[in-house]
């Protein structure tokens, strides 16, 4: 069983870092769709693997543009992994419209509130609205994704 899941998060995890190459140029930078797989991932691993999977991806989608935050995108990582960890947990509760909710306040507004402080306002205020619009958009395709991937799954769970 462990075997398993520790595949499974390998698989989400190099699936978050293909995502991290796909950016979207929002406002100041780009969106990048490394949250996507993570945010799949949490119908089928346990939290501290989804958590993993987007601390994996985020790394992978700083590396690709040269850490322009440095050492800081250590305190992102590990945001990310937080937040998956919590939207996991909501998943498994069936709290399934809250999950949602609390990933798109939470890697929007939260994740990028200690930057307010570390960096300036003025970086908080420029950077926020294309994290949400990122945020928003990881959400969507995961919203629409997960269904077909969780409904594929269970057919190949039936026929195994």
């Amino acid at each position: 069983m462990k075997l398993r899941l520790l595949t499974l998060a390998a698989m989400f995890a190099a699936l978050s870092t293909i995502g991290a190459f796909v950016k979207i140029p929002v406002g100041i930078g780009s969106a990048a769709l490394d949250t996507v797989p993570a945010l799949v991932s949490a119908a089928f691993l346990p939290p501290v693997y989804a958590g993993a999977a987007s601390l994996v991806g985020h790394l992978s989608s700083s590396l690709y543009v040269g850490f322009p935050l440095g050492p800081l995108h250590i305190i992102i990582a590990v945001e990310m992994f937080l937040i998956l960890f919590v939207f996991t947990k909501l998943h498994q509760t069936g709290h399934y419209l809250m999950k949602w909710v609390f990933f798109i306040v939470a890697n929007s507004l939260l994740a990028t509130l200690p930057f307010y402080w570390i960096i300036s306002p003025a970086f908080f205020v420029g950077a926020l609205p294309g994290i949400t619009i990122a945020t928003i958009l990881n959400a969507g395709i995961a919203m629409i994704v997960s269904p077909v991937v969780e409904r594929v799954m269970e057919r190949v769970r039936m026929h195994a």
